[in-house]
């Protein structure tokens, strides 16, 4: 690097490679950035529908709980007096 004139080429040369990698990152970013929204409104949709699934499912242990088969006796005793303590909440609630 004896001469000014190549380093300054050089120079011109890093700068223009630093620019074209910038705009390239910038460009993957954005698409990643995308790619990430579109993921989270998935995930927002799927958690949704897992709690949904949740929801069904337990109303299906309640009502078979409540179907009566002797083996469950106990379990839907507990149900009941949950069910019958959570209306109790809610009444309390409503009179306040």
């Amino acid at each position: 690097m004896s001469n000014p004139l190549e380093a300054i080429h050089l120079l011109e040369d890093k700068l223009k490679n630093l620019l074209s990698n910038y705009e390239f990152l910038k460009e993957e970013n954005k698409i990643l950035l995308q790619s990430n929204a579109e993921l989270q409104i998935l995930l927002e949709e799927k958690e949704r529908q897992l709690k949904e699934q949740q929801r069904k499912f337990n109303l299906l242990k309640v009502a078979k709980t409540i179907e009566g088969s002797n083996e469950n006796t106990r379990e839907t005793k507990l149900k009941i007096n949950a069910l019958v303590r959570e209306i109790d909440k809610c009444i309390t609630l409503l009179n306040t």
